[in-house]
């Protein structure tokens, strides 16, 4: 049951802890699968209840423990949601956080918190649907004076789109010189802008990129953050990418048709049964396909994967980059990019709902197309 309600203030589990008052906070997918019963249970071990939800946090610090040397009163931050060793204060850490994958914790159950992989799924932490949570220095990021509120609201989304792309970068053996975004819901539009970003940060050549958008708001978005080509989700999807690619069709007796050729890298931004079935389909062989929307239970074909050589590869939240020569954490390079390209995200946040009407927010969200909305998002 998801409600409204008063609840008692959540405790600093501890010294290095502070107190956060939300300033907008985000409705992302990860949550409205949760509330409309759409979401795999294989994570629910790893939860605590009663939780309230809200991951995608910007914030104001109100209150701060007596060992917090990160940040003070009245600073101005977004909320890191994983929560991994080092938030649970846990020593020596796992295996995967001490190589920098700590998004992947394998201690998530353990610590001064009750479980829960994320802020907004941990009982402990309060979230950021809310008046205020908790939040270990570790998770907190100073925003810089030049981003305002509706574009550090999308930090978070933007990491998980930037810690796509830059795995499947790792991935590819050479250059890739084209590139499928399947979905641009809030974070196909955001792996779109890693892309372009990455690219001029990095000098490398432009990518063709294809995107396949479902509404017309949505495709206008893509042309704008740096798509060359969208293609109407709606309308001959394989007809119209192989035209694009020069990929062959081929019709089996049954199911979708066999494509030969396709793209060197496909980011699945939408994690269903259909949507996989394509990306398999259109990624080339000896090609990349990353998985970046949450995935439920879908039925794939997996002939494409083992007939293609591919390489799948699963893309979750953040964590600590190889970036020119030196670690840095995701959400690190996701502020830097968002401060240089600001101006691109300039009405990317479509609605902001006070706590009060948050049926009325989440509904907007569960449906993008009727209320032309690309982020929703809650303030108290």
């Amino acid at each position: 049951m998801v409600a409204l309600r008063e609840v008692e203030r959540p405790k600093l589990p501890s010294p290095r802890w502070a107190r956060i008052r939300p300033r907008l906070c985000g409705i992302c997918g990860s949550d409205t699968s949760v509330i409309t019963a759409k979401s795999s249970l294989l994570l629910s071990p790893l939860t605590s209840v009663p939780f309230t939800f809200g991951h995608e946090i910007v914030g104001e610090v109100i209150e701060v423990g007596n060992d917090v040397s990160k940040v003070r009163v009245g600073d101005r931050v977004v909320v890191e949601p994983a929560l991994s060793c080092f938030v649970r204060e846990i020593e020596p850490t796992c295996l995967q956080c001490s190589e920098g994958n700590y998004a992947c914790c394998e201690r998530v159950t353990e610590g001064v918190i009750s479980a829960g992989i994320q802020t907004g799924y941990c009982r402990d932490t309060g979230g950021g649907w809310s008046d205020e949570l908790v939040a270990h220095e570790w998770q907190l990021f100073k925003v810089p004076d030049e981003i305002d509120d509706e574009i550090a609201v999308l930090t978070e989304p933007f990491c998980c789109a930037l810690h796509s792309v830059l795995k499947a970068f790792q991935c590819f053996q050479g250059e890739p010189k084209t590139s499928l975004v399947i979905g641009c819901g809030t974070i196909g539009l955001m792996t779109i802008a890693a892309l372009r970003a990455l690219e001029k940060t990095l000098g490398k050549d432009p990518l063709h990129l294809v995107a396949v958008a479902k509404y017309p708001h949505q495709r206008e978005w893509a042309l704008k953050l740096g798509a060359n080509e969208v293609v109407n989700a709606n309308e001959r999807v394989y007809e119209r990418l192989a035209e694009l690619t020069g990929a062959k069709l081929f019709r089996p007796e049954l199911g979708k048709p066999t494509v030969l050729g396709g793209f060197d890298m496909v980011f699945d931004c939408v994690g269903s049964e259909n949507s996989l079935e394509d990306a398999v389909r259109w990624t080339r062989a000896n090609g990349v396909l990353a998985v970046v929307g949450m995935p439920a239970e879908p039925k794939v074909n997996w002939t494409s994967i083992w007939f293609k050589e591919l390489k799948v590869v699963g893309t979750y939240a953040y964590g600590i980059e190889d970036w020119q020569g030196k670690k840095v954490r995701t959400f690190e390079l996701a502020l830097s990019l968002l401060k240089e390209n600001a101006s691109l995200f300039k009405g990317f946040v479509t609605h902001k709902f006070p706590l009060s009407r948050w049926q009325q927010a989440v509904q907007t969200a569960i449906h993008p197309g009727r209320n032309r909305a690309v982020k929703v998002t809650m303030h108290p």
